[in-house]
């Protein structure tokens, strides 16, 4: 009896893996169709992988019930008023569930994208099922909860046409001449990345001056987010910055 049982669960587990496996092919292949694109967008992808998984799970969840003879109609019914108590319990994990969902099958977040949340700017490096994972400007690793995402004001930087970067640094500059030179380095780092970088509308502003020093902002706006040209960009201004300080 038992080994009849272990059959019917790996049968059904079977028969339900490859049913969603190739639903997802239909759906994915139905959506490059009707967008006659050359790529499915990412965040579709990743929204239909994600509920393929969740029912992945679901399915191995009955299988385990029907290999112990376990009617999974009859238990679901039999535990209903448990099963109230942990939709109540995990109310907020299946609301991130669902937040999360409805990010990854809309088009104003995806991954990659550089954004503000919640007072946190960085790259988008992941939308998860109960979280978004962003990597900030400091190449920390920030975790915000899908319900925060969508309670809170977002800035997208990638969907605007270019955006700011703004770097601030005191300098040991005692002359204009100094000044001068140094907003030449700037400019010609800057040139090596005209295909991303704004050059007529990058500057250099002194906030304020004291004794021995200055407060420079160097602003630059960019066509295209990319976290690894940006961090090159800022990469090659910081070593000016040190060189200027510490290097003379």
């Amino acid at each position: 009896m038992f080994v009849s049982y272990v059959l019917r669960a790996i049968i059904f587990l079977l028969s339900a893996s490859l049913i969603i496996s190739f639903a997802r092919f239909i759906i994915l292949r139905f959506y490059l169709k009707r967008t006659q694109e050359d790529k499915v967008q990412a965040n579709f992808v990743l929204g239909i992988n994600r509920i393929a998984t969740l029912l992945n799970v679901f399915i191995v969840f009955i299988s385990i019930m029907l290999s112990f003879g376990i009617n999974p109609i009859e238990f679901l019914t039999s535990i209903t008023i448990v099963a109230a108590a942990i939709a109540i319990l995990t109310k907020d994990y299946i609301t991130n569930i669902v937040n999360g969902l409805i990010i990854m099958f809309s088009d104003q977040l995806a991954v990659g994208d550089k954004v503000n949340i919640a007072s946190k700017k960085g790259f988008i490096k992941d939308i998860t099922l109960i979280n978004l994972v962003l990597k900030d400007e400091s190449g920390d690793t920030v975790i915000i909860p899908n319900n925060q995402v969508l309670a809170s004001e977002v800035v997208n930087y990638s969907r605007n046409n270019a955006h700011q970067v703004s770097i601030e640094a005191e300098l040991n500059l005692t002359s204009a001449r100094q000044l001068k030179e140094l907003e030449e380095n700037f400019l010609s780092i800057l040139k090596t990345y005209g295909d991303i970088v704004i050059l007529e509308d990058s500057h250099l502003r002194i906030l304020e001056r004291k004794a021995n020093s200055i407060l420079i902002i160097l602003q630059f706006p960019l066509k295209s987010t990319s976290i690894g040209l940006e961090d090159q960009i800022k990469q090659k201004i910081s070593e000016i910055l040190i060189s200027e300080n510490y290097g003379k």
